[in-house]
């Protein structure tokens, strides 16, 4: 896994009325002080990738569908600097991923259900000064192939 990036499989906890599932919590590694609290619906088949930032961190849970997020080491100061991780998540594998700053991420909906991601963040999103980075999903220098792989 790449430099500071944390994974905390989540607990479920079901019965005849439903499931209960903790997210984040503080004093746990993938806990950060969240400022904002953010949802966002993608639909099969669209790529979301790749966007950075200076400032904040990142947790992300996919709460519906599922997700191959993608993570690419932009800190040329990183022991990872340079690498790509992936991470399958959401509904049938359901995990809270904290995505540093620095680490530009972005995902493909994977199956026909829609992607609801809910995502914290360590920073309030600021109009008049974003704290955003872009990198085209195909980028030459990463190089990720997004197709899916039949085994």
């Amino acid at each position: 896994m790449l430099n500071g990036v944390v994974i905390k499989k989540l607990e479920t906890h079901v019965d005849d009325r439903g499931y209960f599932r903790e997210i984040i919590k503080a004093g746990e590694p993938v806990f950060a002080d969240v400022k904002q609290t953010s949802a966002s619906i993608t639909n099969p088949g669209v790529i979301k990738a790749f966007h950075f930032h200076k400032k904040q961190d990142d947790i992300w849970y996919i709460a519906q569908g599922m997700a191959r997020v993608v993570l690419y080491d932009t800190r040329s100061d990183s022991p990872t600097s340079g690498q790509i991780d992936t991470v399958v998540t959401g509904e049938e594998n359901p995990l809270a991923i904290r995505i540093p700053k620095g680490v530009a991420h972005g995902y493909q909906v994977l199956g026909t259900k829609p992607v609801l991601l809910l995502y914290h963040t360590t920073e309030a999103y600021n109009t008049k000064d974003p704290d955003e980075g872009r990198i085209a999903w195909d980028d030459p220098k990463i190089g990720f192939d997004w197709s899916i792989q039949n085994r």
